[in-house]
Order: structure tokens, then sequence, then C-alpha cells
């Protein structure tokens, strides 16, 4: 088919450089994606009210429920009971279906099984080395020890979540300043060992992905999710569309400069927003007002500030001021409906948002400031990212 753009006065305009036919297998994608959806967000829901939810006609939803089920995606349940008529069999989600799910940090990794409705089954976290085969080792091992530990589940794959980009032809790493690891084939090694597909993305992306999967951006066409860490990500939703860009390079706001002679960056630039806005920031903030305090982590930096250590708030209100200065950039550029954040600064939202709103509200160069919000999940939603790399196997097409 050919990639069509929406243009307000409602005139497509056809991009001739990439002109793809629709296929029927094209169609039955297209049509299967939004079945599935439909069901995640409507269970149990029987064939009648997804055929009337999705406009597709009755046949064509039996298809593709009979396919779903083949395929473990969807179970039968209980009949409805209803005041006259036949009693329809309801359908929900197969919860037997998990997905392996890892959080890469440059210090530490989560591994967890979750199951398609996001329900975390259990997680392992691990220490993680310069060496990024001795940490995958480590990984594949806690894997299958936990696939072990639930060998009644059916196993569709395993999805990662990284400090990084992702080369969407590659599959490979290709920038991650804050991980420092060589070059090295993590796709490969994990899909050889474990004898299951594997999908990688960066952290903000599939943190996007997990809160379009999971039904909380129904309705949102243009958003950006960040994630606060040991660096700033970035995870962006246009027009209704994940965008990766070349080389799945787009969005990485963290890497742009706002004070050249400001402090020196993984990516040897100087003064990059994240060297600013992120955690680490914080905890040099910290070192700075207080000079002799021991070295400590960013949650225990968050626990002196509920304790009014006047240091520790100081270093946090002083990240909170550059995350909402960075956002300028993000505004400016893409202008989102909604910015979603996550990572442990979501934790002591109630310091950080008025802060953060204050600077958004001031910078935004015109009309309305978009909605600030926090992720749902926690320090869980960067592993049910993860997961809903797999839960978005099959791709999304444009409504050409």
């Amino acid at each position: 088919m050919a990639r069509a753009l929406q243009v307000n006065n409602g005139i497509r305009r056809v991009d001739l450089t990439d002109v793809r036919l629709a296929s029927s297998e094209t169609a039955r994608g297209i049509n299967r994606d939004i079945v599935l959806q439909l069901i995640r967000a409507h269970q149990p829901v029987s064939r009648a009210d997804l055929a009337r939810l999705s406009g597709l006609q009755r046949s064509t939803v039996s298809q593709i429920i009979e396919q779903l089920i083949k395929e473990h995606w969807v179970r039968e349940g209980a009949l409805a009971h209803l005041p006259r008529g036949r009693h329809p069999t309801m359908l929900a989600l197969n919860d037997d279906l998990v997905v392996l799910a890892a959080d890469i940090h440059p210090r530490q990794v989560t591994v967890a099984m979750i199951d398609l409705n996001g329900r975390l089954l259990a997680k392992s976290t691990l220490p993680l080395g310069s060496d990024p085969a001795k940490s995958v080792a480590s990984m594949v091992e806690c894997m299958r020890r936990l696939r072990g530990n639930h060998a009644n589940k059916s196993l569709e794959g395993i999805g990662i979540s990284l400090p990084g980009r992702v080369d969407l032809e590659t599959q490979r790493l290709i920038f991650a300043p804050n991980l420092d690891w060589p070059s090295y084939d993590v796709k490969r090694v994990i899909e050889r060992a474990m004898g299951l597909p594997v999908a990688m993305e960066n952290a903000a992306t599939s943190c996007l992905m997990s809160e379009l999967w999971f039904g909380r951006m129904d309705g949102i066409r243009d958003a950006v999710l960040i994630t606060v860490s040991e660096g700033i990500g970035t995870g962006l939703l246009v027009n209704g569309q994940l965008v990766s860009g070349q080389s799945g390079m787009a969005g990485e706001f963290g890497h742009i400069s706002i004070d050249p002679a400001g402090p020196r960056c993984g990516c040897e630039l100087n003064g990059c927003w994240e060297t600013f806005a992120s955690c680490s920031a914080a905890l040099r903030y910290y070192s700075e007002f207080a000079p002799k305090a021991k070295t400590i982590t960013f949650h225990e930096l968050l626990r002196l500030a509920e304790a009014d250590s006047p240091a520790a708030i100081q270093a946090l209100e002083k990240q909170a001021t550059y995350i909402g200065r960075g956002l300028r950039m993000v505004t400016a550029a893409l202008a989102p409906e909604l910015i979603l954040i996550d990572g442990d600064v979501t934790s002591a939202w109630s310091r950080f948002a008025p802060i953060i709103e204050k600077e958004l509200r001031e910078l935004t160069l015109g009309g309305k400031p978009p909605r600030l919000q926090t992720t749902h999940e926690g320090e869980v939603a960067r592993l049910r990212g993860a997961a809903a790399l797999l839960l978005h196997r099959h791709p999304k097409y444009s409504d050409a």
C-alpha cells in the first residue's frame, strides 16, 4: 500500500517514494491487531460484541478468533447468560501465555516473567559488569531458571529494554554511552541460548509501547515518554505512530547540548540535557551541596529529602528544574499533547511535579502546554515495556 499523510483539509498525500500494494495478508494483520486490542480492553467479551466494536463482519471476527485461539493468544471461557437468545462464549487473553522481559541498566539487569495481561509472575535482579559476554551469560542462566519454575506456562519469547538505541535493520545496540559495552550481538547470543525469538528496544520506546498495549493512551495521537534514570531517554508517538527514525536514533533529546560549557557527557559532548537532568546529575548536585557527605544512591537521596536534608532537597529541586527546562526542546520540536515521565523520580512526584510543570508552562512557545503525567507502573514500567515488544510483534500499518 502507499504510505499516506493526513493534512488539514482531509486530503491524503501519497508518498510515491514508498509505495506498497495493500495485500490481503496486510489487511488480515491489521484486523488481527484490532481484534486483539479490543479483547485486551473489553475482556471477557463475545464475538458479537467484537464485531460491533470493530465494525468487522462477524465471519471475519470468527476467523481471526479461531487463529488467535490456535496461536494460544486467546482462550474461550464461560457462557454469557443473556435474557434471551443464544448464550455466547466469552473470550479473554490467555494468561498462560507469557514472555520473559529483561530491563538492562548500566549496573544491573532485572529479568522477569510477565503474562499477556501485564501481571508480573516472577522477577530477579542481577549485577551487571562491563563484559557483555559474562553479563548476557548471567541473564540467560536467570531466564532458564524462571522458565523452569513456570514450566506449565507457554513462553512466547524474550523482550529486552536497553539504555540505548538499537539499529532496526541489524538489531544490534549501536548507541549506549551509559552502558559502555563494546560491540556485542546480544540478540543473537540469547536467541541461540534460549531457542526463543528476542526483541530489543530503547527503554523509553518500550515503555511507550507498554502504555499503548495496556490501554492507558486510547485516543492520544501525539505523546512523548521520558525516562529519567542514569541518563535521559525519549520515546515518540507522532500522529498515532511510534517513530524510530534512521537507524532507530530518533528522539535522543538527552544528548542535545543545552550548555557547551557544561559537564562532559558519556556521548563525548559537553553539557547534554542528561548531564543536568538525570539521576546521576542529582547525585552530583548533592555532592556539591554536601561535599563532606558519603557517596549515596539516588534512592538514598530521595530518603534524605524526605528526612528534610537541605542538601538533598536542593539537589532534587535543581534536577527537577532542568527536567522542565529540557522539555522546552521536546515541546518546541514535537508539540505533544501528553508528556509521560518514567523512572525513579516518579516515586517522589509530589516534589518534582510542581517545579517541572512551572518550567513547562513558562517555556511553552504558544498554545496550551502538554499534559504532564507519570507512567502508571513505577519501577515495573520498563519490564512491562520489554514484554510489550513481544506483544507488538505484528507490524503496525498506516491507515492508507
